[in-house]
């Protein structure tokens, strides 16, 4: 794994795709990252529920650019300090589910549970995708295992 300069962060695309320095990190860079997600996230869950996902689509798109960018710039296909796509798994897990510190910890849980073990289709993707597209396209999918947790474990809740 090459080392980060944390004169990388400089570069605001940079800045951006390392998650604000959160995977400047030696220890757990996605973990920190995801955390790091959690702030703008409060803000995001303020918008109407479709500017939320227009927000987070831009956010993907923007992603796919910006970790294509600095993978190249280090010269390394999903450097672990590259955690915008840990950003935007975050708040796709959240969709539609309340900002309290009960739903956040369970969305962060479950979003690193999937992020790690990677089940059917993630590691697939995780290993067969490349460029910017693939660095994000697996945290999509590990968001969504975790989004459909949260869903149904927000119905259990309703219903009771």
């Amino acid at each position: 794994m090459t080392k980060i300069s944390p004169r990388l962060l400089r570069n605001p695309l940079h800045f951006l795709s390392l998650g604000f320095g959160s995977g400047l990190s030696p220890f757990a860079p996605g973990t920190l990252g995801t955390l790091f997600a959690i702030p703008p996230y409060l803000l995001l869950a303020q918008l109407p529920l479709a500017y939320y996902l227009l927000a987070v689509l831009v956010a993907f798109a923007i992603g796919v650019y910006l970790c294509g960018y600095t993978s190249r710039a280090l010269g390394e296909h999903d450097h672990s300090g590259i955690v915008w796509d840990e950003f935007v798994g975050f708040w796709i897990t959240m969709i539609a589910v309340p900002a309290t510190w009960q739903w956040i910890l369970a969305g962060f849980v479950l979003f690193r549970l999937f992020d790690i073990v990677k089940p059917w289709p993630v590691k697939v993707a995780d290993e067969k995708m490349k460029g910017g597209f693939g660095i994000m396209f697996d945290d999509v999918l590990a968001a969504l295992y975790a989004l459909v947790g949260l869903q149904i474990a927000l119905q259990l809740v309703n219903s009771v």
